[in-house]
């Protein structure tokens, strides 16, 4: 009789639950909004778990009873004090299995790492960066971006350009194109009308506009192409951090890079590598192109079964397949 595995993918903006049998076959999926606590609370977590978890039972045709093994990736959750709410929120699933818990940078890091062990580096709106070794030790960054010293997302890279930009204005730094950029972007009228505008909350320049940094930096403007390689740095020093803290220096290992920031490609790329490589020369680097959510099944299994890479690869397999169905079904005529 086959053995049924949940994994839960909990984020800022949705929610993903895929259960798939233990030689890696998907089975069920579903889906609901988001669910980080930060935002939404704990009961609107308990929400987006029983709504994703629910579909994705009654498209497999099962029940609670049929899970042998459950693994979350929860956004928001960074610290051991908010395991116990986080856990009750779970409890309210009504699972009578062994359940594992994780932020969900980790289940991108066991999606995407060959072994399920190394470096994560989130940078999408925001970022973050976690790791575990072999023995499934973690370690984290705090997650709570430029506030700790831990920009080096969307959000922060515009935060950068636009204090460059004013550096521009006030004649404290050179000239750049990005002044241009975000007047056209913003509606104003003039680089004084920009800057007063962003200082009275007229304006507003969010996570988004990094699409147009870079552009600028394609175009050949100085400016922006060292906004983009001081993320990168930023970002590199945020995985020097997790190998200290696990003592890869002298190890070979897998860096995951997770997020929309790395389409940005080698400008941004590069000076991460660099940075992480002057600490561990044989660091290696692969883009996560499997939904974490196979990470969080994974994670469920562990404590369950054997982990074969096998059925590791039949899962991230299987779940593709399933994805590109459920897209063409959804296509619209």
């Amino acid at each position: 009789m086959s053995r049924y595995f949940l994994g839960v993918d909990v984020g800022s903006s949705k929610t993903h639950a895929l259960i798939a049998d233990e030689a890696g076959r998907v089975c069920g999926f579903g889906e609901a909004g988001a669910g980080n606590h930060e935002t939404v609370g704990y009961e609107g977590l308990t929400a987006a778990l029983h709504q994703a978890t629910n579909q994705a039972l009654s498209h497999a045709g099962l029940s609670v009873g049929d899970i042998a093994g459950a693994g979350f990736g929860v956004s928001g959750y960074d610290w051991p004090s908010e395991r116990a709410e986080t856990l009750q929120a779970i409890s309210a699933l009504g699972l009578h299995t062994p359940i594992e818990l994780a932020n969900d940078t980790v289940i991108g890091l066991i999606a995407g790492a060959t072994e399920g062990w190394g470096v994560a580096i989130v940078s999408g709106t925001g970022c973050n960066c976690w790791g575990r070794d072999r023995q499934h030790r973690i370690a984290h960054m705090t997650g709570h971006g430029a506030t700790l010293g831990e920009g080096a997302g969307a959000t922060e890279l515009v935060k950068e350009a636009v204090r460059r930009v004013a550096r521009h204005w006030s004649r404290r730094g050179p000239a750049t194109q990005l002044s241009q950029a975000f007047i056209t972007l913003t509606g104003a009228t003039d680089l004084d009308d920009l800057l007063e505008g962003l200082c009275q909350d007229k304006y507003h320049l969010g996570a988004p506009t990094a699409r147009s940094i870079f552009e600028v930096a394609m175009q050949g403007d100085r400016v922006a192409g060292e906004v983009i390689e001081w993320a990168g740095r930023e970002l590199g020093s945020l995985a020097e951090g997790i190998i200290r803290q696990l003592g890869f220096e002298t190890q070979a290992f897998e860096v995951v890079m997770v997020g929309s920031m790395f389409d940005g490609g080698s400008r941004l790329i590069a000076p991460m590598q660099a940075t992480i490589r002057a600490v561990a020369p044989q660091a290696r680097f692969v883009r996560l192109t499997t939904p974490p959510v196979v990470g969080a099944v994974l994670l469920g299994m562990e404590p369950v079964c054997e982990v074969t890479a096998a059925s590791r690869a039949m899962l991230i397999a299987s779940t593709q397949r399933f994805l590109d169905q459920r897209r063409a079904v959804n296509q619209p005529a």
